[in-house]
């Protein structure tokens, strides 16, 4: 007889004790048991659903290692351009490092990309934080902000200005664009905007990474269908 998941009613072959798609566990009923001793003994400890997050343990473990995470990540960190890879590893291991205390001891693509979310979320808030207390110790309490004016000023002055020439934009523009983008409000602006840009970044490739992890790290403790 052919068995179906009460779920997804993809197709479950017998004797199996996971849906093979959503992870659900399956109950088997056996004659033979009926006037027994109840269920057979690999029922005889609670199972969870493979597609499901217990968040206590896993919202421990995603802060436990996204807040070092974020400091690596943050825009004075000197390895910041390795930010996205060790986005990636990092939700990964929290997914590796979560599977390892759940029965079953795997979990769905989706849960890891949401474990994944959330360590990125995580992540981001403190490479945010880290980022605005680094740039604003280095202005204010060790006098560097010259070095930070200068490179702003390079960029807009060489490397904008002549993408802006090479565009056909007229000198009265660009010059009104200069002198908006050099004043104090226009350096706020640039900072938010990278600050942004870089936590995108990493709750795109934190995600990526936490359904890898639940793909490829989840693949020897999958049970066998």
């Amino acid at each position: 007889m052919e068995l179906t998941c009460s779920r997804c009613h993809q197709t479950v072959q017998e004797g199996s004790c996971y849906c093979p798609v959503c992870g659900l566990p399956q109950f088997v009923y056996s004659a033979e048991n009926a006037t027994g001793q109840g269920q057979p003994d690999r029922w005889s400890q609670a199972v969870r659903d493979a597609g499901s997050i217990d968040w206590r343990p896993g919202l421990r473990l995603a802060l436990s290692v996204a807040v070092p995470a974020g400091l690596v990540c943050s825009l004075l960190s000197p390895v910041n351009v390795l930010a996205l890879l060790v986005m990636t590893a990092t939700s990964a291991w929290v997914v590796g490092l979560y599977m390892r205390s759940q029965r079953p001891a795997w979990i769905t693509i989706g849960a890891g990309a949401r474990l994944g979310l959330v360590t990125g979320i995580l992540a981001g808030w403190t490479a945010v934080a880290a980022s605005g207390v680094g740039l604003f110790a280095a202005r204010y309490w060790f006098h560097s902000g010259k070095i930070f004016d200068n490179f702003w000023e390079t960029m807009i002055n060489q490397q904008l200005v002549q993408e802006w020439t090479s565009m056909g934009v007229d000198t009265q523009t660009i010059a009104q664009a200069k002198d908006l983008m050099l004043a104090p409000q226009g350096r706020a602006a640039g900072v938010l905007c990278a600050l942004g840009f870089l936590v995108t970044a990493l709750l795109v490739f934190s995600v990526a990474g936490g359904a890898l992890g639940a793909r490829f790290l989840g693949r020897r403790r999958r049970p066998e269908i």
